[in-house]
């Protein structure tokens, strides 16, 4: 028999999984199959705003036509995070996800000091694409003739709708998801089909997919922008309460949510650069690099898709925005019942079954974002979204990494029955790809942020503060309350 070994030190029989612990008062319910947690994680990832926003950027300024051998590249690596991610979850049955596990392989205050840089990395995002979303909703209202109010207005129409969504039901919010996600993917693999079936603009090729087209250009730029596009796809195991099978359901999903968003950004990059040619992808970016994407649709759907691409990437911003939403809540909700957070925010709706005053604070958070921005009179697309969208992606890179590190520690300390390739192999060549994606990062997180290299520095700096801080919380629980120390990294689970 395999023993796991708990934070605190006490040993837990265990056959291959660590028992459930009893369910307490604020567990979260649900009935959630691999198919609608997929939804959620891949509709963070918000396909269509990558491939028609961040691809063309990324050809611009990273490696041209080389950018969707950027994203196979970054799926590769994300698959081998994603096997020790779903191996843990199997061994540490609980929701907190990133800080859990962390915690049971580096201990309860590197645990609490990655909760805090979680929260901050995902509020962030959010905070990020409610402000792309009210510029946005700006632009088109006033194109289609509608009244010119501030673009921080229409942010705070979407708080509160997403703030409704999120206080209800999740099944509610699975169903918004899957809805809109399956509109935004047809719509751009209806593309994809369009320019492979005409041959693209001059013949189809895979000359994206040489070393010579990877390594042009700013390669480290262009992979800077691939492994953003994948954020989200890990918050799989904070739905574990909600599973309707948590042990087959959640590796299954991580599994799932990495390949197809893999497979599609591929697909979908390598598609736009066949139908502008390879040697004139790039001309075409910089020309119009955010209609760049609507063109190509005119081009070869015809002037019926323009219209349509353009109001999808509205709604693929909004569930981008409501799927955070639902992580974020979801993150509070465990470290609450891991006595890291008011308890009150572990409190579950009778009705709904849902952390209901974790979503509303959510929503005021999101709120009182949206007003500093707006007070500070930051540009929605090239200040909010670009700094914060940027710190994001360097806060998941940590993250990941830190995830990768906790899983060999832990299986190291802890032997069981689980093989070398799963506790060893797979998570150290994945903690080898994102300690180099993190270098690559920080040396061009200027030019991620698009911003001056002090104010990278702050960020930076503020991604450290937030691990720090968490850190000297868990000591100084330590001190005040040992019984709660002990359990800080056990949130609930059923």
């Amino acid at each position: 028999m395999a023993t796991e070994i708990a934070p605190a030190g006490a040993p837990v029989p265990v056959a291959g999984a660590a028992p459930h612990p009893p369910t307490r008062t604020g567990a979260l319910r649900g009935s959630l199959g691999v198919g609608s947690i997929v939804f959620m994680v891949v509709a963070a990832a918000a396909p269509l705003t990558v491939v028609g926003g961040a691809v063309p950027i990324a050809i611009l300024l990273g490696n041209g036509a080389g950018v969707p051998m950027m994203f196979l590249v970054s799926a590769i690596v994300l698959l081998f995070f994603a096997v020790g991610l779903s191996t843990m979850s199997r061994f540490v049955p609980r929701p907190g996800a990133f800080f859990t596990y962390v915690g049971y392989g580096l201990g309860r205050p590197m645990g609490l000091g990655t909760a805090h840089l979680a929260l901050l990395t995902y509020t962030l995002i959010q905070a990020a694409v409610y402000g792309y979303l009210g510029g946005a909703l700006q632009s088109s209202i006033v194109d289609l003739g509608g009244p010119s109010v501030p673009w921080w207005t229409w942010s705070l129409v979407v708080v509160a709708v997403t703030g409704y969504l999120g206080y209800r039901d999740i099944e509610l919010s699975s169903r918004v998801l899957g809805v809109l996600l399956a509109a935004e993917v047809g719509i751009v693999l209806l593309l994809d089909v369009a320019v492979i079936v005409k041959g693209g603009h001059s013949g189809l090729n895979a000359e994206s997919f040489t070393p010579n087209q990877f390594l042009s250009g700013s390669p480290g730029i262009g992979l800077m922008f691939a492994v953003a596009g994948f954020i989200g796809f890990e918050s799989t195991a904070i739905f574990r309460s909600e599973a309707r099978d948590p042990d087959r359901t959640i590796p299954r999903a991580t599994y799932a949510a990495v390949a197809i968003i893999g497979v599609f950004y591929t697909l979908s990059s390598w598609s736009l650069v066949q139908a502008w040619g390879v040697d004139k992808v790039v001309p075409a970016a910089a020309a119009d690099p955010a209609g760049m994407i609507m063109a190509t649709a005119r081009d070869y759907l015809g002037g019926w898709a323009d219209v349509t691409v353009h109001v999808l990437l509205l709604t693929s911003l909004f569930a981008c925005i409501l799927s955070f939403h639902n992580v974020i809540t979801r993150y509070q909700h465990s470290m609450a019942s891991a006595t890291a957070m008011p308890s009150r925010f572990a409190a579950v709706h009778g009705r709904h079954r849902s952390p209901h005053v974790s979503s509303l604070v959510q929503t005021a958070t999101a709120a009182v974002l949206v007003a500093v921005f707006a007070a500070c009179r930051l540009d929605p697309e090239l200040q909010v979204f670009a700094w914060f969208s940027g710190i994001a992606t360097l806060g998941i890179v940590v993250l990941m990494a830190l995830t990768c590190l906790a899983v060999i520690v832990y299986f190291r300390r802890n032997r069981s029955a689980v093989g070398a390739w799963q506790s060893l192999v797979s998570p150290v060549l994945g903690l080898v790809g994102l300690i180099a994606i993190l270098v690559i990062v920080v040396a061009n997180f200027a030019t991620l942020i698009g911003g001056s290299s002090t104010l990278a520095d702050i960020f930076i700096a503020l991604v450290v503060l937030s691990i720090v801080i968490g850190v000297v919380q868990a000591r100084i629980i330590a001190r005040r309350d040992p019984v709660a120390y002990d359990t800080l990294t056990d949130a609930i689970s059923l």
